[in-house]
């Protein structure tokens, strides 16, 4: 069940902490939009790396490219975007506040008993499956839902509104062209499929990655990071002979699947989920939900796209977009197995994992702590320095370690307040490893390491920390 307590305190946390950011906090925020603080910044470049090596350096046939933000203004016609990229929407007369139906009626479930609100889910899926909007209307006043900005149920019939942004290009107004700010990342890969194919000489199966930003106008924002109007994907699409998509499918999810437990995450927080209404470009779909603070959620996608988006694009553009497949001796346009995760939720996943907060009190003292328990592979900050005093060349000594260090894996120095305090620190911001430099170590060169989840300390040479520490932070 949801935990708003949690979340709240992550959401506080990653402010307090330097992870993240209120967007134009200054100037009051702008809603569903966040900053990266210098931590979070580093924990979502580590998990897109992750994500980057598992894909494109631990197999052999898929490639990774980076597509412009900005496309031809057809490409969406194409994929279906302009027809078909829409949610029911539903406005309050008194207000004037727009909301997603879909997550005005997840909202009210979550204050439900857990059947009642599991049946009330049932029914809006079955509603949106028939598209039956008007039933979904009728669903809202049953439920007796409130809008939370006027108080009142006074609601307008159920409309389809298009989610993506529009923009101008072009020197002159009179002469600029409309187009699109991207809402996905996968159109870029599928207009792309002939250039890295021929040029990288790829044979199917083969599969093209890519992470990057998209742009989607998402109405009513919630939770947190969860949702948010500009985020960023790591997808990646696999080309196959048509015919071959089943397998392939089920062959992905089990990889992804395989990678999300990679983290060291229980399986029992992870399950997957069948679409019951099927996208207009998929046969097949399922999502990977995670135990989020607020319930299960969707944090990736496995879909089966068929030879849409391929036959789309060629029809549309005039070229022909087909392969040789000389085994086969003939030409075909591949079918498309996608998976596509969601980088800004990835961060929040991981956040919500981490997050602990400890009672270490005992008969003679009160104490506790707040730790983010990141994998060490991901964590910001791998390993702090920190000199006793800073006085009698201890500090030099800190300096000395770190310059060994910093070129393999991200250091962090601290002399400031007493070591507890130092402590302290470092594990509101989840870096697993502390070394303390003390008078000891300019006599015998050891030095003290201190474990973040455990808190156990033992005393090392200071010639072993980094390679030490290599180990501890590989990831494959």
């Amino acid at each position: 069940m949801a935990n708003e307590n949690k979340l709240q305190s992550i959401i506080g946390h990653c402010k307090e902490y330097g992870f993240i950011f209120q967007s134009s906090e200054i100037y009051d925020g702008l809603s569903a939009v966040y900053d990266y603080g210098q931590y979070g910044s580093e924990l979502k470049k580590n998990i897109r790396d992750y994500w980057w090596r598992s894909m494109t350096q631990m197999h052999d046939n898929i490639v990774g490219i980076d597509a412009a933000i900005f496309m031809h203004p057809t490409v969406w016609k194409a994929s279906g975007h302009v027809d078909n990229f829409s949610d029911p929407m539903i406005d309050n007369k008194d207000s004037k506040k727009r909301y997603r139906v879909d997550h005005l009626l997840e909202a009210h479930a979550e204050t439900l008993p857990e059947a009642d609100g599991k049946a009330l889910l049932e029914k809006m899926e079955q509603l949106l499956s028939a598209d039956d909007y008007a039933g979904l209307k009728t669903l809202i006043e049953d439920n007796k839902i409130k809008c939370a900005v006027s108080g009142t149920a006074s609601w307008t019939d159920v409309r389809q509104f298009n989610l993506m942004f529009s923009t101008q290009v072009g020197s002159v107004a009179e002469d600029a062209s409309e187009i699109f700010l991207r809402p996905e990342t996968a159109q870029g890969i599928f207009v792309n499929f002939l250039n890295v194919q021929k040029t990288g000489r790829m044979k199917i199966p083969f599969g093209i990655a890519q992470t990057g930003k998209a742009f989607r106008n998402e109405i009513v924002a919630r939770g947190f990071i969860f949702r948010m109007r500009e985020f960023e994907q790591m997808e990646m699409q696999f080309f196959v002979r048509p015919g071959e998509q089943k397998k392939w499918y089920d062959y992905w999810k089990e990889e992804r699947m395989k990678w999300h437990l990679s983290l060291g995450i229980s399986a029992d927080k992870y399950r997957f989920h069948d679409h019951v209404k099927l996208a207009h470009y998929a046969d097949m779909a399922c999502d990977i939900e995670y135990d989020f603070p607020m319930g299960f959620k969707e944090v990736e996608g496995v879909h089966s796209r068929t030879d849409f988006d391929l036959k789309n694009h060629q029809e549309y553009s005039g070229k022909k977009l087909t392969y040789f497949d000389t085994e086969l001796n003939q030409h075909y346009i591949p079918y498309v197995v996608e998976t596509s995760i969601g980088l800004d939720r990835t961060v929040m996943l991981i956040l919500s994992e981490a997050y602990e907060e400890q009672d270490l009190s005992t008969e003679e003292k009160q104490d506790s702590r707040v730790v983010l328990k990141f994998p060490a592979m991901l964590a910001p900050i791998k390993l702090a320095v920190l000199p006793l005093t800073k006085k009698d060349g201890l500090p030099e000594l800190a300096r000395e370690l770190i310059d060994q260090c910093k070129p393999h894996f991200k250091c962090f120095f601290e002399e400031k307040d007493s070591i507890g305090k130092r402590y302290r620190r470092q594990d509101a911001i989840g870096t697993p490893f502390c070394v303390t430099i003390d008078h000891q170590t300019k006599d015998d060169g050891t030095v003290t390491i201190r474990h973040r989840d455990s808190m156990e300390q033992e005393r090392v040479p200071m010639a072993s920390i980094k390679q030490m520490i290599m180990e501890k932070i590989q990831a494959f």
